[in-house]
């Protein structure tokens, strides 16, 4: 099993802290955001290798990331090609450039390089064992005005995903979608054909395209989960993870 953190986007909306640095490079508690993703990744025993995917911009900013760090995982920094938020590959379209140029054709966890989450990975990849499927996590908001219009809901029939809309005006239930997915290697041809429809952007579109397609499954949890996305989401999460780690501010 591989892994793949997406980290190719340019982070508009967080301007002017992400103008320079890329969006995973911010600063959460007492670590980067991505810092805070591979140390869920680290004591995955089933993960061989982890792919993180970014611009050209920003590839640089990456690699000497990598080198002030050490990490038990064996990672690869891959760069896009692209220099702008015009163009951009989209979420899918980096998971679709990946596959191509490692030529992967095993399971593959693929995690937003802007989500942060308490779950755990392997209680993620247990599910994923037992349904032999494509699977989402979902956080439940409880409440569905929390997801109207902003978020990927979906709609399960016990594990099984049998909906799911991208910012729907009336959402049929509180599951919102994060960006934590693992997919099954039979459900990796998948992806290729549905960037060649170019039907996709953001990795809604590619959930909502395998359960039409192919067998999906829910992974539900209620521990804390953050998509950095805007100054009060960074703010929060940043409060959050002090408190966790016991950071003074």
């Amino acid at each position: 099993m591989k892994a793949l953190i997406l980290a190719a986007g340019y982070a508009t909306r967080l301007y002017p802290l992400t103008e320079n640095t890329p969006k995973p490079l911010l600063e959460v508690g007492r670590q980067t955001i991505l810092e805070h993703i591979l140390d869920k990744l680290k004591d995955v025993k089933e993960i061989s290798e982890v792919f993180i995917v970014t611009n050209h911009r920003f590839y640089d900013h990456f690699r000497s990331f990598l080198l002030q760090h050490q990490f038990s995982k064996k990672i690869k920094i891959i760069d896009d090609g692209t220099l702008s938020n015009e163009d951009r590959l989209g979420a899918v379209g980096d998971i679709n450039y990946v596959m191509k140029e490692e030529d992967i054709q095993e399971d593959l966890m693929v995690i937003a390089g802007d989500n942060l989450f308490g779950f755990s990975l392997q209680n993620f990849i247990n599910l994923f064992k037992e349904k032999n499927s494509s699977i989402v996590a979902f956080r439940d908001l409880k409440n569905i005005e929390l997801v109207r219009k902003r978020l990927g809901v979906g709609v399960l029939q016990g594990t099984k995903v049998i909906n799911f809309e991208e910012k729907p005006a009336l959402p049929k239930s509180s599951l919102a979608a994060t960006a934590c997915y693992l997919f099954h290697k039979d459900d990796l041809p998948l992806v290729e054909t549905l960037v060649e429809q170019n039907k996709a952007d953001n990795s809604g579109d590619l959930v909502r395209w395998l359960v039409k397609k192919s067998q999906v499954h829910g992974f539900i949890f209620d521990e804390h989960w953050f998509d950095i996305g805007t100054p009060e989401a960074l703010k929060e999460a940043d409060a959050i993870y002090k408190k966790i780690h016991g950071v003074k501010k």
